[in-house]
Formats: structure tokens, C-alpha cells, sequence
């Protein structure tokens, strides 16, 4: 039986929720509220049921499900009163401005025994997945390095997202998707280094982009980096392996790999370079190297709510665990330590 959903919160990303779930095998959109008169005469328009007030949402017992899709400041207020209000809760990513409010909104979880988890949805983005899959597959070897970045060229978003009591900056926006990513594709271990660096070009209030490297107990190194001042754009991802590397160049392309067949060759020819000749950086060839491409992975973004309604049936595990998120939090929070302390942190997350 499909679950009722009210989207709080009518802007992009609401807006997002509400085109889906009208999609949705699972979720049935049971109505949207909004604090601007303008969005609620857009859901009217679309035959969307809305609300008066946030009130009204709460007293509504039959609503299952309420997701919080507003700026990033009032996440907290909101989804603490709908847990308490008997409902399940999605709430948009970052999920609160600390970890100590994201302590607080899973204390009143549990308090109430109510499902209470975060969207995430750039784990069903098929670059992710197919990073991931290489690694899952071993077919380049143990990760050595990873490096994960989005870059644009038009500056910081103008609206509250360009504002510091907002939640506003590119750590919140694009990097918790980002670290989220990364601690999906090196699971199981501890982050023991943090180091990140922050940009300022388009504007001094928060940041307009970052450059994020940490260290992982075995060794292995990520990095992240959102920039929005960047006119050529670096790929989508790279990563070295121990028998090879992958490549992304950008959202729509496949995933090229190459792969170590044998280390030595017979004869190396030299390459000629500007000022001289180097045997160092010549290029492989084909009797050492397998160079190939694996196609995109098939993606659903319905799964997210697939999931949601069973975990709240009690038949399957929540993919978006809340142990998870606060450590994306905690990373978050070590992103602006670093950068405020332009020094490197010793951390155990």
C-alpha cells in the first residue's frame, strides 16, 4: 500500500520530490506546503493539495511521510516537530548546520520510533556507481587514490545559498554529496589526516568552492573540489589503482579505464620533449596496457523511496544510515576547522 507524502518546502529541490513521488510505485503525493504564497499558487495550479500553515501538515494523520526541503537553517526546527508530530521524515541534504543539531534531530527519531533519514541521492548518480563498481569488481586492483571533482563557471548561487545564517556555501551544497561519495567508495575505514582549503572569488560570505584532501588509516588518499570559477573543467573523477587507473571526464560520459597487463617492457623508445628526450613519461603500449571503457550503469532514482517504504514496514535496512551522515558531518565540520586553522587536522572519523 502506497505511503502519503507532503513535501514541506515548494522551491528546486521540493519541486524535485513532488514531480517523483507524482511518479512514485511507492509514495503517494498527498500535498505540498510552502511559506511563499507564489509557490503554493504554482502547486494549486498543477492540482496539487497544499496547506495553510505547518500546523495543518502536523495535525494531518494522514500523512506517513514528510520531507524538508527547505534552506538549510530551518531543517532542524521542522523535522523535530514532525517526528513529534508522528511522522516519517526525509530531510535534504546537509541535514543540519552540526553535528550536534543532527544529534538532537535523531534523539527526537528515537524518541518518537519514527524512520528518520537523509536524502542522499547522489549515490544513484551513474559516475558514482561506476567508480564504484571498479573497485567492488577488483578487476584494477586496491585503491590508491581518488580524486572526485564538480566545477562550474558562474559563481556561487544568488539566493540564500550565497548566505552564511542560511547554511549558504559550497561544503553544504555540493561537498556533502561529494565526502558522502567518498566514504561510500572507501568504506570500513577511519579518516586519520583532513586538509582543506577554501575559495573566495566570487564572493567573501562563505565559500564559493574548496579543495579537500584527507588520508585514510590504510594509507589511501581522497580527494574532493567544488569550484564555480572554473572556465576548463578538470574530470569528473580520477583513480589510481594498484594494476591501473580510471577516468571520467564528466557527468555523461562512460568510464575509461586502463589496465596493467605486465609492468616491464623489452625496449622503451623515448619520447621527445620540448627540451630534451625521457624514457620516464613515455607512453605505454598495447603489449603491457589494456585500455578499455565499461559502459554506464543502470540507475533508478525511485529506489530511494523503494527503500524508505520498507524500511518503515520493518522489511529492509535503511541505505541511507545515520551513522553514515553524521560522518559526512563530522568531515564537513573538519572541512571548516582546517580551513579557518589553514592547517591540517589529526582526526579519527
Amino acid at each position: 500500500m502506497k505511503k502519503n507524502l507532503v513535501v514541506v518546502g515548494y522551491g528546486g529541490q521540493g519541486g524535485w520530490h513532488a514531480d517523483h513521488a507524482l511518479k512514485s510505485d511507492v509514495v503517494t503525493l498527498h500535498g505540498i506546503y510552502d511559506i511563499k504564497q507564489e509557490r503554493i499558487d504554482l502547486a494549486k495550479s498543477k492540482g496539487i493539495n497544499t496547506y495553510d500553515s505547518f500546523e495543518a501538515v502536523l495535525a494531518d494523520d494522514q500523512i506517513d511521510i514528510v520531507v524538508c526541503a527547505t534552506p538549510n537553517d530551518v531543517h532542524k526546527d521542522i523535522v523535530i516537530r514532525a517526528l513529534e508530530s508522528g511522522k516519517n521524515v526525509v530531510c535534504e541534504k546537509p541535514v543540519a548546520l552540526s553535528v550536534e543539531d543532527f544529534d538532537d534531530m535523531c534523539a527526537a527519531a528515537k524518541k518518537a520510533g519514527k524512520l528518520f533519514t537523509v536524502h542522499q541521492n547522489r549515490r544513484w548518480d551513474v559516475d558514482f556507481l561506476a567508480i564504484k563498481s571498479i573497485i567492488e569488481s577488483g578487476e584494477i586492483g586496491d585503491t590508491i587514490n581518488i580524486e572526485s571533482r564538480v566545477h562550474g563557471s558562474r559563481g556561487i548561487p544568488s539566493d540564500w545559498r550565497c548566505h552564511k545564517p542560511y547554511g549558504g556555501g559550497m561544503i553544504l551544497d555540493w561537498g556533502v554529496h561529494l565526502i558522502d561519495q567518498m566514504l561510500q567508495l572507501i568504506p570500513n575505514e577511519k579518516i586519520v589526516r583532513i586538509y582543506n582549503e577554501n575559495t573566495n572569488i566570487t564572493t567573501d560570505e562563505v565559500d564559493d568552492g574548496f579543495h579537500l584532501m584527507m588520508t585514510f588509516e590504510s594509507g589511501k588518499r581522497a580527494t574532493v573540489e567544488v569550484g564555480t570559477y572554473n572556465f576548463i573543467y578538470m574530470p569528473r573523477f580520477y583513480m589510481q589503482c594498484k594494476n591501473g587507473s580510471a577516468y571520467i571526464e564528466d557527468w555523461q560520459k562512460n568510464c575509461q579505464i586502463a589496465r596493467l597487463k605486465a609492468w616491464n617492457e623489452k625496449e622503451v623508445v623515448p619520447v621527445q620533449t620540448a627540451a630534451g628526450i625521457t624514457k620516464t613519461m613515455a607512453p605505454r603500449d598495447e603489449i603491457t596496457l589494456d585500455s578499455y571503457e565499461i559502459d554506464r550503469p543502470k540507475s533508478d532514482v525511485h529506489n530511494f523511496y523503494r527503500n524508505l517504504v520498507k524500511a518503515i514496514d520493518g522489511v529492509e535496512e535503511q541505505l541511507i544510515k545515520l551513522e553514515e551522515v553524521r560522518r559526512v558531518l563530522l568531515v564537513m565540520e573538519g572541512c571548516f576547522k582546517s580551513a579557518e586553522t589553514h592547517q591540517a587536522l589529526e582526526v579519527n572519523i
